[in-house]
């Protein structure tokens, strides 16, 4: 049984009561969609309207469980080889998990996003960095299916198989040329590189004369055989995850291989017209945010799980057994009702996207804005979560042949990521429910 049947029942109420109305909705026809009925007098669906109602299940999480006795257990070799081994990844492609969230036509799922994000969450549990890498490149698929057709065919049409990383991060130079964009420049945090074929870059447009605001915030495709890796990653957290330096040196990128990222917010892009399932019609920070906070909460759950175990047959340095250990009880009780929640708020956030990418309509700002602040929270949760059994299993925590350390180093090289900063989030949520102007591309 997965997770969201686990907790039906409470992520129902949890749609249906969340206090935030969906107000300027409006029924608004969205591209790709063939109308149906709009949301009546801003009441959000219950889970059993939305996620899971008429999207496809596909046994994503069985299969992610069936791997994690072998990824637990290949955990340390991942660290020592600072990236995925290429088995890890054939057993990803094998389980059906990187096609989770690629578009029909080049032979993906275009499963629930609840269902992928409950198997990252399910192998969270056993390895970070294989959660993490899985994640992010599964969710880049995802992305590729919003760029012009010319550019999935580019990157699919001989091999579906093909994966793409990214570094977002605008840190190199744009500049226009004749029927695209010249690129040069250093990014870095390029989780999952060794395994891509392709490269997602983040970068600004110059802007024209007399161009208003905001800034041309794209993402930018390139093949293989325009960047280098420079290997610049010894970590102490997500070691295993390979995000190097992407070295790019006056590279053209066509037009039709970019994506602007104001498109992604108004949730109108290229291809739209060509992907028309509901999931390509979810907000990008509802996608992208749960796939940066999820494999922590799988880390977190994985590290409760431990602490579990080891605390029945525990005997402290008093000598007095488990069942008397009062400060035991009190972290494993507050532990696993945290992430309980946090899981739970994700879980009825995203049933509430996909109820609306359904029916052609789109959350708010303010709601996306909400979204994004309990991805980030989430984060933040499963860090203290860590941190919490980190410091009530004593001593033999620090071992290197305890799990917990690796969990604890890989939840706050997590937390480090700039889109798992609670305080950022707080901040962008806070301006959208006092009416502020929104400033923000991730939404």
């Amino acid at each position: 049984m997965d997770g969201i049947a686990r907790v039906s029942s409470w992520a129902l109420w949890m749609v249906t009561y969340q206090s935030e109305s969906l107000g300027d909705l409006g029924g608004c026809q969205l591209t790709g969609c063939g109308g149906g009925p709009s949301l009546v007098d801003g009441m959000i669906p219950t889970l059993s309207a939305g996620s899971g109602a008429s999207m496809e299940r596909f046994g994503l999480v069985d299969n992610a469980g069936a791997l994690c006795a072998t990824f637990a257990e290949r955990s340390a070799e991942v660290e020592g080889l600072r990236r995925l081994p290429d088995e890890s990844i054939k057993e990803l492609h094998d389980a059906g998990l990187f096609r989770a969230l690629q578009p029909a036509r080049f032979g993906g799922l275009e499963a629930d996003p609840i269902e992928f994000f409950d198997a990252v969450i399910a192998v969270g549990g056993a390895c970070g960095s294989t959660a993490w890498v899985l994640s992010v490149l599964a969710v880049h698929n995802w992305q590729l299916a919003l760029f012009d057709l010319q550019a999935q065919e580019e990157v699919w049409g001989a091999d579906n198989r093909v994966l793409i990383a990214s570094s977002y991060v605008p840190s190199g130079s744009v500049e226009r040329v004749d029927g695209g964009y010249e690129l040069s420049g250093r990014w870095h945090f390029s989780s999952g590189c060794d395994h891509a074929r392709w490269m997602f870059l983040g970068g600004v447009v110059p802007r024209e004369k007399d161009a208003p605001p905001p800034p041309d915030m794209r993402t930018f495709l390139l093949p293989e055989s325009d960047y280098r890796i420079e290997d610049n990653w010894f970590v102490a957290g997500l070691a295993g995850s390979g995000s190097k330096i992407i070295v790019v040196e006056q590279v053209f990128v066509p037009e039709h291989r970019t994506h602007r990222f104001a498109d992604l917010l108004a949730i109108d892009s290229p291809g739209n017209s060509v992907n028309t399932s509901p999931l390509f019609r979810v907000p990008f920070g509802g996608i992208f945010l749960n796939g940066v906070s999820t494999p922590a909460l799988g880390v977190a759950r994985g590290a409760l799980a431990r602490f579990v175990e080891s605390s029945r047959t525990r005997v402290m340095a008093d000598k007095s057994p488990a069942d008397v250990d009062a400060f035991t009880q009190l972290r494993l009780a507050e532990v696993t009702a945290s992430l309980d929640g946090a899981y739970l708020q994700l879980a009825a956030n995203m049933a509430e996207m996909v109820t609306l990418a359904e029916r052609c309509d789109k959350p708010t700002l303010k709601r996306r804005a909400r979204y994004r602040w309990d991805a980030a929270r989430t984060t933040r949760i499963a860090t203290e979560a860590v941190d919490a059994v980190f410091e009530a299993s004593g001593g033999r925590a620090i071992f290197d042949s305890n799990p917990l350390q690796r969990a604890f180093r890989d939840v706050h090289a997590m937390r480090g990521h700039f889109n798992n900063n609670p305080e950022k989030a707080a901040q962008v949520y806070a301006r959208a429910e006092l009416g502020f102007p929104n400033k923000e591309f991730l939404l």
